[in-house]
């Protein structure tokens, strides 16, 4: 048995997992407001809770830089008194079990990989649409997180006039006065400007993939984030925008698809090592 943990600003949650199950969630908000020593207490309780002598290693997903090998947080997006965080140290003298400690996309990615859509691929880009745009890189079956496990901050790359995280998550739709959920719902119900909204949304996620091909060459490309359920209004215009890509065959084979795994993230913090 293993324990994950997905930390983001809003909640966090707190799995036994078995066998790539989740036999067990706690589920609280975080208090993301609080200093530094309460927030940690909030999310060591919520482990305890879990912890049985059948726990073997316990796995944390983290919005950060993330120095891997010592399990140190810095500047944790969404709790703004993180700023250095001895997360491995403190969590491993408390608990007494190996702890992991790893970026929130990179255990998306490992999640995908290990227990969903991802499955028997080699080389992967896991793409979470959000309220920002963050990546995963498995490369030979090895997640790539790079020396500070930035690797998948593609959302970075100067694109227009900003960057691709200001075209390809929440923000694009707050940029046009409304918000990604809004514009779903309108778009379920036909309002066409909604949907010209979406198909202008896939073009810009479609110069992102061609960014990740161009970067990492992937079998696949998963997305995944709150963004990621209106996949079906903007996947033509996406794919539209591929055919762009000079070598049409690397479009041909390459497979894209959504997550549909319920807490991914935290699954692939289980299996953190």
């Amino acid at each position: 048995m293993r324990i994950g943990v997905d930390l983001g600003g809003t909640n966090v949650r707190v799995g036994q997992v078995v066998d790539g199950r989740i036999v067990r969630l706690l589920s609280e908000p975080c208090k993301s407001d609080r200093p530094e020593e309460e927030v940690l207490e909030h999310i060591a309780s919520l482990v305890g809770a879990l912890m049985t002598p059948e726990v073997e290693c316990i796995g944390i997903g983290v919005p950060s830089v993330v120095d891997a090998a010592r399990g140190i947080v810095y500047n944790v997006v969404g709790i703004p008194s993180w700023r250095e965080v001895h997360l491995k140290e403190r969590f491993e003298k408390r608990f007494g079990v190996p702890v992991s400690v790893n970026n929130d996309c990179n255990c998306f990615a490992l999640g995908v990989c290990h227990f969903g859509e991802a499955h028997g691929y080699r080389d992967v880009v896991c793409i979470a649409l959000g309220t920002g745009v963050g990546a995963g890189v498995v490369i030979d079956g090895r997640l790539y997180c790079g020396h500070n496990t930035g690797a998948g901050e593609i959302g970075c790359v100067p694109y227009l006039d900003r960057d691709y995280e200001y075209y390809c998550s929440s923000r694009f739709f707050v940029g046009h006065g409304t918000t990604g959920k809004q514009a779903y719902e309108r778009a379920v119900a036909g309002d066409p400007r909604a949907l010209a909204l979406w198909r202008e949304f896939g073009g810009h996620v479609g110069r992102l993939v061609m960014l990740a091909l161009y970067a990492y060459d992937p079998q696949a490309i998963v997305f995944g984030g709150s963004i990621a359920h209106a996949f079906g209004f903007f996947r033509e215009a996406m794919y539209e925008r591929l055919r762009e890509f000079p070598y049409a065959k690397t479009v041909e084979s390459l497979h894209i698809c959504c997550s549909h795994i319920e807490h991914v993230g935290l699954l692939g913090a289980s299996a953190c090592e």
